[in-house]
């Protein structure tokens, strides 16, 4: 099924040439590439995840998973899935399966647990059989909770030592907590894939430091990914009023929220007067305006050998995909891509079989499949 013709009006032609469009499919002079919706009516969906037989697993903002089966939209969401807290930003986040997904079926979902009073982000997994998921188990929960219904992060990611890395939210009323380390707000947080702490976190043993943390000084973190190829992990993040962020995540390192920033707060006022300061990291770039990062892939696939060992950012504000150049760990350009969707991108993904997945960021939301013309 292809795009509807309506999404496709949003076209230009820019500096990358002409852009020839048609009914499902869009054809760019540099990188030709044909775009397919292949399900829709998801009711703001967040994250898709490849099961090994083809299909996929979605989940929906609203409180559901949600099966993409022989090509097709199950109409029943997933049994067994964990009651989640939905307003604003709460709901279900991620989906992701585990490293041995093959052998023991098991998937791990985050999720808004709680209420208006406390809730937190929270990671439960379970067994997956096909229809229902089975023993679902939480196994971590951000710490302390907050009454606000904002800034989750809730990204998820494995490393290649199978330890299980999330990211976590300011809670945006508390975004002097991303700087306090007994607190797991505003961090990115590893983990054992049973929620336990690895040995070899930067902070274990350290008083008045939570164990679980591997970075901090973070505002509201939606994007995370591994680069395959070298190891390097690479987190996105929402700035407030511009000063959206692309950083390299490294074990201890303290990445400034709020204490430098360059975006305002949304009334205009100053948050700071700093944008550097020692000791803290500063981005590998930065969007001013903000974009509203809600997503990042690693492209190591051969479908788009020229994208090879690209960053690819969603954004919401934006509705496109900006392709960052990457040479030798550093930005050396950007594009945007797949702007004449013209729908708010909740996530981007690089399938095993190296096409690119995008998901739209609306009440009927779809899933639309990126490959080579």
């Amino acid at each position: 099924m292809g795009l509807d013709i309506s999404a496709l009006k949003g076209a230009f032609v820019g500096a990358m040439g002409s852009v020839l469009l048609c009914l499902g499919q869009t054809a760019h002079a540099e990188t030709e590439y044909t775009a397919t919706t292949i399900a829709e009516g998801l009711d703001h969906p967040w994250c898709i995840a490849f099961l090994p037989n083809g299909d996929y697993l979605v989940t929906e903002r609203a409180g559901r998973l949600r099966l993409i089966k022989d090509g097709a939209l199950d109409e029943e969401p997933i049994a067994g899935a964990p009651e989640t807290y939905v307003r604003s930003q709460g709901g279900y986040f991620d989906i992701l399966l585990h490293p041995q997904y093959a052998e023991n079926n098991i998937v791990y979902l985050s999720y808004a647990h709680g209420d208006r009073r406390a809730n937190a982000t929270r990671i439960a997994r379970a067994t997956f059989d096909g229809t229902t998921l089975n023993g679902l188990e939480a196994v971590f929960t951000i710490e302390p909770t907050k009454d606000t219904p904002n800034h989750y992060g809730g990204r998820m990611i494995f490393l290649a030592d199978g330890t299980l890395m999330m990211t976590s939210g300011d809670g945006f009323d508390y975004r002097e907590k991303a700087q306090v380390l007994d607190s797991l707000l505003g961090k990115v947080v590893r983990l054992n894939d049973d929620g336990t702490v690895p040995e070899d976190n930067p902070f274990v043993g350290q008083d008045g430091a939570r164990p679980e943390i591997w970075s901090y000084g973070h505002r509201n973190p939606q994007g995370l990914t591994l680069d395959t190829d070298t190891g390097a992990v690479y987190l996105n993040e929402h700035g407030p009023r511009g000063g959206d962020e692309l950083n390299l995540i490294e074990p201890g390192k303290n990445y400034g929220w709020p204490v430098i920033t360059y975006g305002v707060d949304y009334s205009g006022a100053k948050i700071s007067p700093f944008t550097e300061m020692d000791g803290m990291e500063q981005p590998l770039t930065y969007w001013v305006p903000s974009n509203a990062p809600s997503s990042l892939a690693y492209y190591g696939g051969d479908k788009f050998p020229e994208w090879r060992g690209d960053l690819l950012s969603a954004t919401l504000v934006d509705k496109d995909v900006k392709r960052i150049d990457m040479e030798d760990g550093k930005v050396v350009g950007e594009e945007s891509l797949f702007s004449e969707i013209g729908d708010r991108i909740r996530d981007v993904k690089v399938s095993p079989d190296g096409n690119i997945y995008l998901l739209t960021d609306k009440r009927n939301g779809a899933v639309i499949r990126i490959e080579p013309k």
